[in-house]
């Protein structure tokens, strides 16, 4: 099974600065998937194993769903003391990603390195390990593991499995490779919980979120193979917090007519977050790229100034002829 994994490495200078530094700080991106604290929980239980006191930061706080993770609740959302000598970025494409927990001038003196898979990648970093090819930044995370010769044990493998499971969508996206399904393999050797990882992740929702897709589905319209809704700040403050509509943008891409589908969630300040999901042969990345975020062919998202109404005008109109460009 082992011979039937490729072997990924990182850059030597990465791992000169894991080795090296006492107090690492690993920063994920805004509104965190199962990647995102997944390969922030994985890298800081591994940093820990190895002696290193890590630092684990989100701007936004980590879903309860991942609850079951090592390290879960050492997250933190404010890093003003952090006293740390290194700065890890996980998961993002460009700095924008990591939010205002980042701020370069409080760590323009400390190396940046950056894990991420996402092809839209800046390579911000003052070093980058990109691996477009891997199917979730905790898939970069296994293959760390390996090269410092770091074991598997159920915590690290569980970690690793979760950012695997929720960024493959249960194994159905296309860059689901044999070496994924053997890496999954080593995983539930070592102890991963695969049915529960699913469970907790893909198929459990709070009773509020069930109400806010609701809601939320109401705005549904279907129009040249983009299907798109809209979640307002209202919506939400009617079911008594902000929430997300987590889920909703994949389920709706299972509208038989839909090629496309996107969910526009209205923040305050003026700013619309949107998620985007594509059939095979559909590329939303390069829309997300040009609105300042990032992603991948099939999956990604951004987050841009204007009114809810607007934004969801325009950028319908771009995935539109992103969906007719591929009919020609």
């Amino acid at each position: 099974m082992t011979d039937s994994i490729p072997n990924i490495s990182p850059p030597p200078e990465l791992l000169d600065a894991l080795q090296s530094a006492r107090r690492p700080l690993l920063i994920t991106h805004i509104s965190p998937d199962g990647d995102a604290i997944g390969s922030l929980t994985a890298l800081g239980y591994l940093l820990y194993r190895m002696g290193k006191d890590p630092i684990l930061a989100c701007q936004d706080k980590a879903p309860n769903a991942f609850n079951f993770l090592p390290f879960y609740d050492r997250i933190v959302q404010n890093v003003d003391d952090a006293n740390a000598d290194l700065v890890i970025a996980l998961d993002s494409s460009d700095p924008s990603r990591l939010g205002d927990i980042y701020d370069e001038a409080q760590f323009a003196d400390l190396p940046l390195l950056v894990i991420d898979h996402h092809i839209t990648n800046v390579y911000f970093g003052d070093i980058n390990w990109v691996e477009p090819a891997c199917c979730a930044t905790d898939e970069l995370i296994f293959h760390l593991a390996r090269v410092l010769n770091e074991p598997l044990d159920e915590a690290l493998a569980t970690a690793l499995l979760t950012g695997i499971v929720t960024d493959t969508r249960g194994f159905r996206t296309s860059n689901v490779t044999p070496a994924v399904m053997h890496i999954t393999g080593q995983l539930l050797d070592a102890g991963a919980p695969l049915a529960m990882i699913t469970e907790r992740t893909l198929d459990t929702r709070s009773m509020a979120l069930i109400k806010l897709w609701a809601r939320v589905l109401d705005t549904v319209e279907l129009s040249d193979g983009v299907i798109s809704a809209i979640n307002a700040i209202q919506m939400r403050k009617d079911l008594g917090g902000l929430i997300r509509a987590e889920g909703l943008v994949s389920f709706i891409l299972g509208a038989e007519e839909a090629k496309i589908a996107a969910v526009f969630t209205e923040m305050p300040e003026g700013k619309v977050e949107c998620s985007f999901r594509a059939l095979p042969g559909y590329d939303v990345s390069q829309i997300a790229f040009e609105m300042g975020g990032g992603g991948h062919p099939p999956a990604a998202g951004c987050t841009t100034d204007g009114d809810l109404p607007g934004v969801r005008r325009k950028i319908v109109a771009l995935l539109q002829e992103e969906v007719r460009s591929k009919s020609r």
